[in-house]
């Protein structure tokens, strides 16, 4: 039958079901999908801290949301547009995020009592008019997907596993996005289980057809290309891009990539990734704890190499006196702290942003480290190679603070050319007559970075305090109040680009001032703000020790700042402390990233103070 084509701008889709429904994979295969045909993008992949959550219950559910569109997206989008809930579970969990008028795919084969009982629904709201106000579609998922595969061998439990491959085709149907891919897919992933392969590409086939041929889809959807700079594009996550980061690092530097980690969530995925390229040098090492595995980092840096260890909150907390120690010995150490919700163990999947003060006080002493922070998912590509410029420059520990919300999301990044990247070539101290270790470069203050085993460059290392130029322990108090002034100084002195300021008029009263990850949802609100017809500024931090040296003039030209975190208001701390600007902090910790409304609603309360 003949249906209607529709154009549209932008939609977000998120695909919600239980842990065990492949959510996570339905939303990545058709965010790529996405991505190949030119749309740009931004996801939230959302999933349960339990490995496998009680079945059909609130807790265990995971979702999947992606916005796309034929134009510059900031983030993955407020409220979906589209719905798919697998079970009365991931509908009750996301309904209240959902505007009237939404469309909901629902299978009604699983709201049965058993299951509407176990998440609090009193009756079956497919059938009480409480969804009268969305588009629903109620179909039998389960029932269509084993129906369809009825003659091949696969038992039903098999055949119930492939009902997201179902869903994924109606709506690969609904919004034109290419088959080819995902038939690709399917073939690598199940190609030595034929049975398996065979069901799930039935699965995604039928969904597709049930989609062109039934009469309750009457419309379906295009989003046209959007306009970006020629290039080549893949699709990226932020974890990946801080592996290829780190890669690029290490083969413009000529120094051995060593990665020691213990697995964490969500910063496991760099280990995972980074030990697939071995063809490029990089040694990676899943150490028995969290000690152990910048102790051996250190180690390596120490050694001559590119020393990268990887983490989250709780495990930052237990490698603090080993920072301290390269502080100390004044050593390359790139540290990845990919934040999530705390204290303790506190929300292992959900993001924070609540890391900050750890990262920048968080040792015994004085113990100045290097703090950056990436703005976005692609953003970690460029964050990884200039932490390692700073740590093999200046010869100390360097914070990378990504989150969950950077981690786990991804967006097209543009491929760049090797001839971009920096180099990053390294001057090891050579054989000397007379060598002090703790010599400085009077530019950068760095000392010589002396390979243990080259003759005549033999020093003491360990934690006690050295004394200037031999590396000699000293106790001595005048000796330690320069050596700790010294090292602050090293930090202080880091040359990093002046702060950017977006303010198109140049005359406005207020600045939205971020860092991290709350650039994509600051930046969406301002341009919001903007078209209503007020002004203001933006900027957004990515280094935060030292700060750029502009900061403080920025934030005097302004009479209202507003800065937003995913804490409780720790850059707003730095920023008083150092600045003496009263600035208005906006703080959330939920778990989850700022809405843009919620975000023009408090520039606006700031604009109308």
């Amino acid at each position: 039958m003949s249906k209607q084509v529709v154009a549209l701008h932008q939609v977000t889709i998120r695909f919600a079901g239980d842990s065990g429904d492949g959510m996570q994979l339905t939303g990545d295969r058709f965010t790529i999908d996405t991505a190949t045909l030119g749309n740009d993008l931004s996801t939230l992949p959302n999933f349960p801290a339990e490995i496998r959550a009680p079945q059909g219950t609130l807790h265990g559910v995971s979702s999947f949301q992606l916005h796309f569109a034929d134009h510059h997206v900031k983030t993955p989008g407020d409220a979906p547009d589209v719905l798919v809930a697998m079970n009365p579970a991931a509908l009750k969990a996301n309904i209240k995020e959902l505007q009237r008028g939404s469309t909901i795919i629902v299978d009604s084969d699983e709201f049965t009592t058993r299951n509407l009982t176990k998440v609090g629904y009193e009756a079956n709201p497919l059938e009480d008019g409480s969804l009268d106000s969305y588009k629903l579609h109620a179909l039998p998922l389960t029932s269509m997907t084993v129906n369809a595969l009825a003659e091949l061998s696969v038992s039903r439990k098999d055949a119930e596993r492939s009902k997201n491959m179902f869903a994924l085709g109606l709506l690969t149907w609904m919004y034109h996005r290419p088959v080819e891919a995902t038939e690709n897919f399917l073939n690598a992933k199940f190609g030595k289980k034929p049975d398996v392969l065979a069901a799930n590409l039935l699965a995604f086939k039928t969904g597709w057809n049930y989609g062109e041929t039934t009469e309750d889809f009457a419309v379906s959807y295009e989003i046209a290309p959007a306009k970006m700079p020629p290039g080549k594009y893949r699709n990226i996550s932020g974890n990946t891009a801080l592996a290829y980061g780190l890669i690029a690092a290490s083969q413009r530097s000529g120094l051995r990539l060593f990665l020691g980690s213990y697995p964490i969530t969500p910063a496991s995925e760099i280990l995972h990734e980074l030990s697939k390229h071995k063809k490029f040098g990089v040694i990676t090492f899943q150490a028995e704890d969290e000690i152990a595995a910048v102790g051996s980092v250190l180690g390596a840096s120490y050694g001559g190499a590119l020393g990268v260890t990887t983490t989250s909150g709780p495990g930052l907390a237990l490698k603090t006196e080993t920072i301290g120690l390269a502080v100390m010995l004044e050593l390359p150490l790139i540290v990845i702290d990919v934040q999530r919700g705390g204290p303790s163990t506190g929300l292992p999947t959900k993001t924070e942003q609540a890391d900050l003060l750890q990262a920048m006080f968080g040792r015994n002493g004085e113990s100045p480290v290097v703090v950056l922070a990436p703005s976005h998912a692609s953003d970690c590509f460029d964050i990884a190679l200039e932490a390692a410029r700073i740590a093999i420059t200046y010869r100390l520990p360097v914070f990378i603070l990504s989150d969950g919300y950077i981690a786990n999301g991804s967006e097209p990044w543009k491929l760049p050319t090797v001839d971009d990247l920096p180099d990053l070539h390294v001057d090891f101290a050579k054989t000397q007559e007379n060598f002090l270790p703790y010599d400085r470069d009077p530019k950068t203050l760095a000392r010589p970075w002396a390979i243990p085993g080259t003759k005549g460059l033999e020093h003491r290392i360990g934690g006690l305090e050295k004394a200037d130029k031999t590396g000699d322990i000293s106790y001595d108090p005048t000796n330690h109040d320069f050596m700790v002034r010294t090292r602050a100084a090293k930090v202080a002195g880091i040359e990093v680009p002046d702060l950017i300021v977006d303010d198109p008029t140049n005359d406005a009263k207020v600045l939205a001032l971020g860092w991290g990850s709350t650039f994509g949802p600051i930046g969406a609100a301002v341009e919001a703000v903007r078209e209503s017809g007020e002004k203001v500024a933006q900027a957004h931090l990515r280094y935060i020790n030292p700060f750029p040296k502009n900061l403080g003039e920025v934030l005097a030209k302004y009479e209202k700042v507003i800065v937003p975190e995913m804490n409780l208001g720790q850059l707003a701390m730095l920023l008083r402390a150092q600045f003496l600007k009263d600035v208005t902090s906006f703080n959330q910790v939920r778990g989850l990233p700022f809405s843009t409304t919620e975000l023009i609603e408090a520039i606006m309360a700031v604009l109308n103070d």
